[in-house]
């Protein structure tokens, strides 16, 4: 197992600089990750540091509430797939969901999918604000809406991945094609096969190197 195929290698606090962009897509370079993961903003510089490389550029959008209009959610899309963008992560509307208006919930991701049919699309539940019911019905939402991934958290709410969470989702894929990512809290080799071993096909996590080389990272956020 090719443990470094798994993460997407993350960076999306606030606070992060260009020169923490281009020291991220270097990090991902030397230990030949999956994806770098960031804002809109950075896709471009992004692109521009992983030119002639296999490594994907993954943007999150409407991130990290979830709670902007579905036309800011979709421009945001385009642009970012304009700018070099191979995977979305969006995050789903989770006052719409707890509303239960779930024609709105599936209309905002059907709406961003339209913008990049032929590019992966993840979307994040952010599980941590969810009651297990409304983890099944947003998955179910999710896939019935195009989600290539359903995925557990942004890693700026309350919590991020557990198993618990991942096995409800799980269940709702049963054997369709939705995979799921797991982000939020995982830090070391140990938790994140634990995550693998149980079916999960992406980590996001800003501990990746943590992760290959079987150290402890001290960063407590994603």
């Amino acid at each position: 197992m090719k443990l470094n195929k798994y993460i997407d290698h993350t960076l999306l606090k606030a606070t992060a600089t260009k020169n923490d962009i281009i020291k991220l897509c270097q990090e991902a370079k030397a230990h030949q990750f999956f994806s770098v993961c960031v804002n809109s903003c950075y896709v471009s510089l992004a692109k521009k540091e992983l030119l002639d490389t296999d490594i994907k550029i993954c943007s999150v959008i409407g991130f990290p509430l979830g709670a902007m209009s579905t036309n800011t959610k979709v421009q945001e899309t385009k642009q970012a797939v304009l700018d070099g963008a191979d995977e979305i992560d969006m995050v789903l509307n989770i006052g719409f969901l707890k509303s239960k208006d779930f024609d709105a919930v599936s209309e905002d991701i059907e709406a961003v999918k339209k913008e990049m049919p032929n590019r992966t699309l993840k979307v994040i539940l952010e599980t941590c604000y969810l009651e297990d019911y409304e983890i099944i019905k947003a998955s179910e939402l999710a896939i019935k809406s195009g989600a290539d991934f359903i995925k557990t958290s942004t890693g700026f709410g309350t919590g991020g991945a557990t198993i618990k969470d991942i096995t409800l989702m799980k269940g709702v894929i049963k054997n369709g094609t939705t995979k799921i990512k797991a982000s939020g809290g995982i830090r070391d080799t140990k938790t994140a096969l634990e995550y693998i071993n149980i079916g999960v096909d992406r980590i996001g996590t800003s501990n990746g190197i943590a992760i290959v080389t079987g150290g402890v990272s001290e960063e407590k956020n994603y």
